[in-house]
This record gives structure tokens, C-alpha cells and sequence, in this order.
């Protein structure tokens, strides 16, 4: 069985790009004929959605290495939108991604379990086909260990969220833990690089990522040190105020070791400029393969390159 990060690497490699595309479909945000044939009911939501997604894949998906589609966007829709999302992540993986289901998924132990056997068994048994997921430890250890588990039984990816990318993240991952003195984002990194070094077994990075938000570059920085063998999720370029060069340092010498993540500064850049001046709504999706190449060329303006 190929692993996660064997599959995740060579996608890498072949397209020369740590590109992740996030599927974040917000109807209040597409081209007006999308729009338009959304506003129906649930079903025409869904139909719509998968519509956007399969344009935004075929467009981006030789300039990509995964995408990350945002589970509450489609559960919005109920059963209609879970389908959308189901039928998605079929369809980015026909095209030659990588899926990285950002659910944000942790509870005690024993629905913890649950969580894990929906989304990181096998595909033929999972409630969503997908490579990995991200996960939140805020409930202790114990609320991980499952994911853990599940991802090295069945050659899936886990991302443990550790410093995240929005404006209130320090109301919680800043207080002090008062048994060693260190902010808990850093309580939870530690907690992460034991996880990730006790999976990778032989390969130099483990199926055990972080997600480290690049609104924090410095601190993104100390998570490349801190953890050597987790592949780091950098959300927060473009929309969010995060710039591509500051990726950089969490790079290794061959371009691996970590991903960049664009979801609605890449998938709504037909709205906003310079695009708007370029393309026609109907358009979005050309629109939205410029703005994927256009960051890939500022991350190697920058430095970044695969390979030695």
C-alpha cells in the first residue's frame, strides 16, 4: 500500500507545485449564472456547487498537488450538499489530486474513532473518499490517538491543527500551560512531533502534518524546526493577508515538507482585480487557473523550486 506522503510527494514532483487549492463554495460568491440556478432549493445548491468545482478542478488541476475542500460549505446543504462533496472528491482524484478533507474533526476518544473510520478508512469504506484530514486536539491527547491510528493502518494523512491562520487564534492557542511554561500552540506542536515521529516509520516524513498558519510566519517557522518530519499545511496566503515568500523557510532542500494552501483569493478571482479586468464571470474558471499559475510564479520568484 502506497502511503500518504509517497502519493502526496510524488504529486509534488511531477507538477513542480506544493499548490493546494481550497474548494470553499460560497453561492453568495459565484458568477451570477451560478447563481442564479442555486437559488432553487437544496438540490439545485448542490448541483451548482459540483458544477463550480469540477470547472475550478479541470482548470487548476495540472497546477495543483491536492485540494482541500471546507466540510461545512457542503453540509450546509444536507444530504444534497454531502453528495456534492462526495462527487468532488471523486472527481479531483480522477483528475490527479490529492484530497485533503478539512473537517476540523475531534471528540473524545470514542466518537473520535467514529470520525476516523468515516473518513480515513479505506475508500471503499469511507463516507468520503479523501487522502486527509485535518483534525482538531483541543480535547487532549487521547481525542487524536484514534486518527492516528487509522491513518497508519490505511495509508492516509492527518493534520493536526496547531497554529491556525484566523484573527482570534491566540484567544486560546497563546494562554500559558502552566506545567511548562509554553504557550499552547507549542504544548500541542510537541504533542504533534511525538505523534508524527512514533508513524513515519522509515520515511523521512511522517503521515502525521500540522496545520501552521502563515498569518504567523515566524511561528510557522519554529513549527518547520520543531517538527522536521510533518508535512505543514500554510493556509492563509492571498484572502487571508499571507504572503507566498513567506512560505518559504518551511520548505526542505528539495521543495517537500510543506503546502500551500489559496482557496478563495484562487476560486473568486474572477472578482477581484487584476482578473476582474481580464475575464467575464462566465470565466471563472480561466480566471482562477491564472491566479494558480500566477502564485506559483511569485513562490519561485521567491526561491522556491523542486528538486535538488
Amino acid at each position: 500500500m502506497e502511503s500518504f506522503v509517497q502519493r502526496l510527494e510524488d504529486a509534488i514532483v511531477t507538477k513542480k507545485s506544493p499548490l493546494v487549492i481550497g474548494l470553499d463554495p460560497d453561492l453568495s460568491r459565484f458568477p451570477p449564472a451560478l447563481r442564479t440556478a442555486a437559488a432553487q432549493d437544496k438540490e439545485a445548491a448542490a448541483r451548482a456547487i459540483l458544477a463550480f468545482n469540477r470547472a475550478l478542478i479541470d482548470a487548476t488541476c495540472e497546477l495543483a498537488a491536492a485540494v482541500k475542500p471546507q466540510a461545512a460549505f457542503y453540509e450546509r446543504y444536507g444530504s444534497a450538499g454531502i453528495r456534492a462533496l462526495e462527487e468532488t472528491a471523486a472527481y479531483a482524484r480522477r483528475k490527479g489530486l490529492l484530497v485533503i478533507l478539512d473537517a476540523k474533526r475531534g471528540d473524545v476518544p470514542n466518537t473520535a474513532a467514529m470520525y476516523a473510520q468515516a473518513y480515513l478508512a479505506p475508500d471503499s469504506q469511507a463516507a468520503c473518499p479523501a487522502d486527509a484530514l485535518t483534525v482538531n486536539p483541543y480535547l487532549g491527547r487521547d481525542s487524536v490517538d484514534p486518527f492516528v491510528q487509522a491513518a497508519q493502518e490505511n495509508g492516509k494523512g492527518i493534520f493536526v491543527l496547531v497554529r491556525t491562520s484566523n484573527p482570534g487564534a491566540g484567544d486560546l492557542q497563546d494562554l500559558t500551560a502552566r506545567e511548562t511554561g509554553r504557550p499552547l500552540w507549542q504544548e500541542v506542536a510537541a504533542w504533534a512531533a511525538a505523534w508524527a515521529e512514533a508513524a513515519r516509520g522509515a520515511e523521512v516524513y511522517s503521515p502525521v502534518g500540522i496545520v501552521a498558519g502563515i498569518t504567523y510566519p515566524e511561528e510557522a517557522g519554529f513549527l518547520r524546526r520543531r517538527l522536521p518530519h510533518s508535512y505543514l499545511l500554510l493556509p492563509g496566503v492571498g484572502a487571508q493577508g499571507g504572503k507566498a515568500g513567506d512560505t518559504l523557510p518551511c520548505f526542505d532542500k528539495e521543495g517537500l515538507g510543506a503546502l500551500v494552501v489559496a482557496a478563495r483569493s484562487v476560486i473568486y478571482a474572477f472578482s477581484r482585480s487584476p482578473y476582474k479586468d481580464r475575464f467575464t464571470p462566465d470565466e471563472f474558471a480561466a480566471a482562477s487557473r491564472q491566479a494558480a499559475a500566477d502564485l506559483i510564479a511569485e513562490l519561485s520568484a521567491a526561491g522556491y523550486k523542486v528538486g535538488r
